[in-house]
């Protein structure tokens, strides 16, 4: 795979960006719907209340990692900034496809939208930093392996 340091412009980050807002905004309004009251099973109720802060917390990564990512490209913070574990795009839980079939359909159409974005971002970070043939480690997991040594 090619370094895609260089790939990353300012107008393939706008649009990143841009993608990200337009489905942070289309989330938002689906799930903060009351439509679903009453609609679903109390089991199911639950799954989609999980599954739509699993969707929240994927765009939030998402978005921060972009505005950081935005941030370096302006001259606002260092490649040293950048780096650090704290600008890192975020882990966020894969949804539950047994769930998750389970739901409305535009509620899925959500799902695997912010779960396409989110891995897009994760495959560009790994380039970036050199790791593109490495499979992504949540923080908790890297900690455990790096205690245990």
């Amino acid at each position: 795979m090619q370094d895609l340091h260089y790939e990353l412009t300012p107008k393939l980050l706008d649009a990143l960006y841009t993608e990200a807002m337009i489905l942070a905004d289309e989330a938002r309004s689906y799930f903060d719907r009351d439509s679903m009251a009453g609609l679903l099973a109390a089991d199911v109720s639950v799954a989609f209340s999980c599954e739509s802060l699993k969707v929240t917390t994927r765009l939030m990564h998402s978005i921060a990692w972009l505005l950081n990512q935005k941030a370096l490209r302006a001259g606002e913070i260092s490649e040293f900034e950048a780096s650090s574990e704290s600008r890192e795009l975020g882990y966020a839980p894969a949804s539950d496809d047994m769930q998750t079939g389970r739901f409305p359909e535009e509620a899925q159409a959500l799902i695997r939208a912010s779960e396409d974005l989110y891995l897009r971002l994760q495959r560009v970070n790994m380039a970036m930093r050199g790791n593109e043939n490495e499979a992504p480690v949540p923080h908790a997991m890297r900690d455990q392996i790096l205690a245990s040594f």
